[in-house]
């Protein structure tokens, strides 16, 4: 029989679906079950997104679009960019993709040659790593423990950073740990990054309208202008406005990233479909009053989250302060078992968590730090405290 390509072999399935699936599976099945597994914001966009899509199937004309992105689009995402503070970007810039995975997985394949470095910070989104294995890059991680709020250090950065290290990949709001960069620490960052002018820096910046406690959005570019010729800035309408199965991710970069991303288009989506763009690009344009209301929401159940966790003794957890994740180091458990269950490790903890109280979390060995679990707390509000006092009892019995 012929054989799948040597790539391959590299390729994993993402560990968060599996998760997800089996606590589909569980509930199914008649298990109560609640998830804090999968990274859904489990809203819906405001009316005006619907209306827009509507029209575009009234109006629908049935032909290609652009590989870039239609006229509308961009336009609608450069003035999400102005009012985030980003100025000087032009169409030229610009790129859409079928979700920022996609987008990211493009941008990766047109910077990273097999065997280039790319520097990962630890905790990472799982597709981080999934996507410059199935490119063949190599992958230096930077791990970066609760201990230092799980944020990159500038002494970190610049002592990995080496004449042929290719791509930085940064992430701010963070996922899978909610936690988020202060205008002075990424100040601290950009200076790092000046110095090295062969670097590349993906930015992925999705949670970027879902920072609380009245943090800022700060970001590279803004504070030092001149790295705009060598960052990649990722966003998307999934996370900000609740649409992830709308599948819209969107690019500002250099003209030539984004061209190569218009080229790579070309070559297999061809274009977005018009009523998803239509969709899109309301989302950006119109009222955001939607996103600011779940912006607060998400920020009160950040309290319960944090409030509980920190009820539970030996557990600790950084304070998130942006996207919807938690992120709690619960090494505390290991070497003790629930009722005949050894718990040794992160997998074994979550395997006998949903097993005993029926609460589905990640394990967090699938971002690169084993000693925790990412806790999603988009679910309903009654299933949020419910499954917070199961996590709660499940510590308690712990032997």
């Amino acid at each position: 029989m012929p054989m799948l390509a040597e790539r391959m072999g590299r390729a994993k399935p993402s560990a968060i679906m599996l998760v997800a699936d089996k606590a589909k599976k569980l509930k199914a099945a008649g298990r109560d079950i609640i998830s804090f597994s999968i990274g859904v914001p489990n809203f819906l966009p405001g009316a005006h997104v619907y209306a827009a899509a509507h029209d575009a199937l009234e109006h629908d004309s049935g032909q290609y679009g652009s590989n870039r992105g239609a006229d509308a689009l961009l336009d609608a995402f450069l003035k999400h960019l102005r009012q985030g503070g980003f100025d000087g970007y032009e169409r030229k810039h610009l790129a859409s993709g079928i979700g920022a995975k996609q987008v990211l997985f493009n941008v990766m394949y047109a910077l990273l040659n097999e065997g280039d470095e790319i520097l990962i910070p630890t905790p990472y989104w799982t597709s981080y790593v999934d996507i410059a294995d199935i490119l063949g890059a190599k992958i230096t991680l930077l791990p970066c423990p609760a201990a230092q709020d799980y944020k990159l250090t500038p002494a970190q950065l610049d002592a990995a950073i080496k004449p042929a290290t290719k791509v930085l990949l940064f992430n701010n709001p963070s996922n899978p740990t909610g936690m988020v960069y202060t205008p002075d620490e990424v100040k601290a960052l950009a200076d790092v990054l000046v110095k090295h002018p062969h670097l590349w820096v993906l930015s992925d910046d999705i949670y970027n309208r879902m920072i609380f406690d009245g943090l800022p959005y700060a970001h590279v570019v803004k504070a030092r202008p001149e790295l705009r010729d060598r960052v990649v800035l990722i966003d998307s309408i999934s996370k900000s406005y609740g649409m992830p199965g709308w599948r819209v991710g969107m690019i500002a970069a250099p003209e030539s990233v984004a061209q190569a991303m218009v080229t790579l288009n070309s070559n297999h989506i061809t274009n977005l479909p018009e009523v998803v763009t239509a969709a899109a690009t309301a989302a950006f344009d119109g009222p955001q009053d939607v996103t600011t209301s779940k912006c607060a929401d998400f920020a009160h159940r950040r309290d319960e989250v944090v409030a509980a966790l920190a009820a539970i003794p030996g557990v600790a957890c950084p304070r998130p302060q942006g996207a919807f994740y938690a992120f709690p180091d619960i090494s505390v458990a290991f070497g003790k078992k629930h009722g005949a269950n050894a718990i040794n490790n992160d997998v074994d903890f979550c395997n006998a968590l949903l097993d005993a109280k029926g609460v589905a979390c990640v394990p967090g060995s699938a971002f690169g730090e084993p000693r925790a679990i990412r806790i999603s707390y988009t679910c309903k509000p009654a299933e949020l405290t419910d499954g917070l006092k199961r996590l709660q009892q499940f510590f308690a019995e712990l032997n």
